[in-house]
């Protein structure tokens, strides 16, 4: 069996759930602290640095959540993960049906170390180490797919080894393509990032922001001309320069919500 102490990461922005988390942490002769983070930002980037065993990721953190941290670090980098949450019933749920390893707030002391022992049993087996990487990322869909939305104030956007928070209210557009997203702000700056486009669309106020077709959505203030074509098609054209085709079935949402008084 692998004696090797633990390496393991603390994710949490109230620091004294993060420092009691570390007290207990210290405590046990099979586990080393690598770092601490107190956002999820930060988490992302110490892990990626750090390439710890466990990470410790708090769900409720504001901007890059513990599921967050999740989506945006790389596949290859990502370690086990154990979320610390308050009562969160969907994503309690998530973690039950795949089998994720949670710690409810305030930790408890023997439950943290059932949890560090599996962690170490999952290591010492590449079949389950596999297997827990997978189980997070589905917990994650599960997570998104049944919990109400929350809309979103700003896109974690990667910049090479930095995140970029990008204002909501800075976007003028999102198109798809396969699995990337491009996103083009008013100002004419252009990101990409990885996420699917309905499930975005799911987390921003629909009251701002309209489809145009399958692959584009656009935010309705950066409009500044929809013009007629034939088959009862449009053409829109935003602040940004770009013309944008609206599909047929869109062509007729877009009457209603925009073009109706």
């Amino acid at each position: 069996m692998n004696t090797a102490p633990l390496r393991v990461v603390l994710a949490d922005d109230e620091r004294p759930a993060r420092s009691y988390l570390a007290a207990l942490l210290r405590t046990m002769p099979d586990v080393t602290i690598v770092g601490e983070a107190t956002n999820g930002t930060e988490a992302v980037q110490l892990i990626e640095q750090e390439s710890p065993d466990v990470a410790f990721l708090d769900l409720q953190m504001p901007e890059v959540d513990g599921l967050g941290v999740v989506r945006l670090v790389r596949k290859a980098k990502l370690p086990l993960v154990i979320f610390v949450t308050a009562y969160d019933e969907y994503a309690l749920k998530a973690f039950e049906l795949n089998a994720v390893d949670y710690l409810l707030k305030p930790v408890d002391e023997a439950r943290l170390r059932e949890a560090v022992r599996r962690a170490h049993d999952r290591l010492e087996r590449a079949d389950l180490r596999d297997a827990a990487a997978g189980n997070v990322q589905a917990a994650v869909r599960e997570y998104d797919a049944t919990a109400p939305p929350t809309r979103l104030v700003r896109i974690p956007v990667r910049l090479k080894n930095d995140f970029l928070l990008l204002p909501v209210s800075a976007l003028a557009s999102i198109v798809a393509d396969g699995e990337l997203l491009h996103l083009t702000t008013l100002k004419q700056e252009r990101y990409v990032i990885a996420y699917r486009l309905k499930d975005l669309e799911a987390r921003l106020d629909p009251a701002r922001f309209v489809r145009l077709g399958r692959g584009t959505l656009v935010a309705i203030d950066a409009v500044t001309r929809i013009t007629p074509m034939p088959g009862g098609l449009y053409v829109v054209a935003l602040s940004t320069g770009q013309q944008l085709d609206v599909s047929r079935i869109q062509s007729r949402v877009l009457r209603e919500r925009v073009l109706r008084l």
